[in-house]
């Protein structure tokens, strides 16, 4: 059957680079969720552990079971886990020695300077992706990938939203395919994803050749509208339905993939999304208890490679060792 994703108008405005990104992206998830579907089920279920009670907020009718023209796609940082992954895995990084000194000041002052101005300036943008993909650059994936599990053990499964993987579960059990959309690499989204049992990811693809990263992106962050691009893109290789699709998000970042979908859920949502979601009567959940969510990490259109996002956590832990 045709996917409807190719006939959903663009409601917000994605360069060539953002929808080069956004194919790239469904392309690299659509690959790595074949290799989860052939790992045996014994070891999906365990890495993801026991499923969440369902939380009563769940509409009975929502999911509906056995809709195989709908999937739903999850936003990761402060939607599915508390903080931003490319903070956590900045950390591990920087503990294993992946930084020098030079790099940290570097990219303290880039992270102080997204802080303070509060705008995305294309030559500081561009600027803080190459520093972050510097240090990739010549590393093999395989390496990255293997560092990616242990730093998921050590910083990420205990800041899972119980509530958000309980939404994603449902569509599990509903026979829905699960994917999470995010602006962190590839590489560490699909490890996260095969941890909770999903499906797959989509992130930022860094360039490899034979293995190796080449310092290069292809295209650019998965941000933005490069993410309803890489959502729309998935679709239709998938043959969905975006009317019967579900997006979650906690950003008003991704404004254009809720909107690429028939039921789009603000989760944890900040206070843009928040406004926009009552205006245009989008469901709303709530996990944080009775605190406004704290910000972790940068910006996701500066989170590109593996450092950036770490450069405060790296500075914390390098005054912790004097």
């Amino acid at each position: 059957m045709a996917a409807r994703g190719w006939l959903t108008p663009r409601r917000h405005s994605a360069t060539a680079r953002s929808v080069l990104a956004g194919e790239a992206s469904a392309e690299a998830a659509r690959k790595t969720a074949q290799a989860l579907e052939a790992e045996a089920p014994e070891a999906v279920a365990e890495a993801a552990g026991p499923a969440p009670a369902l939380p009563e907020v769940i509409e009975p009718e929502f999911p509906v079971a056995g809709d195989d023209l709908a999937a739903a796609f999850f936003d990761l940082d402060n939607t599915v886990m508390q903080g931003a992954a490319i903070f956590h895995f900045g950390r591990g990084l920087y503990k294993r020695e992946f930084f020098r000194r030079r790099e940290l000041a570097r990219f303290a002052w880039q992270q102080a300077w997204f802080r303070l101005a509060g705008v995305e300036d294309p030559e500081h943008m561009q600027d803080a992706r190459d520093s972050a993909l510097s240090i990739v650059k010549g590393h093999r994936v395989s390496e990255l990938m293997s560092i990616g599990e242990e730093i998921y053990d050590e910083y990420m499964a205990e800041r899972i939203w119980p509530g958000t993987r309980a939404l994603a579960q449902a569509h599990l059990d509903a026979g829905q395919k699960v994917w999470l959309v995010t602006a962190a690499p590839v590489e560490t989204a699909t490890i996260i994803a095969r941890r909770l049992g999903l499906t797959g990811a989509l992130g930022t693809v860094a360039e490899s050749v034979d293995g190796v990263y080449t310092g290069r992106l292809v295209g650019e962050p998965l941000h933005g509208p490069a993410k309803a691009e890489a959502v729309r893109a998935l679709a239709a290789a998938e043959g969905l339905d975006l009317e019967r699709c579900a997006a979650y998000s906690d950003s008003h970042n991704d404004i254009p993939m809720l909107s690429l979908v028939g039921h789009p859920y603000a989760i944890n949502p900040d206070t843009k999304l928040r406004r926009h979601a009552r205006e245009h009567d989008w469901r709303l959940r709530d996990y944080r208890t009775g605190r406004k969510a704290v910000k972790v990490g940068v910006p996701a259109a500066a989170g590109v490679g593996a450092i950036a996002g770490g450069a405060a956590a790296a500075i914390a832990l390098h005054r912790r060792r004097k």
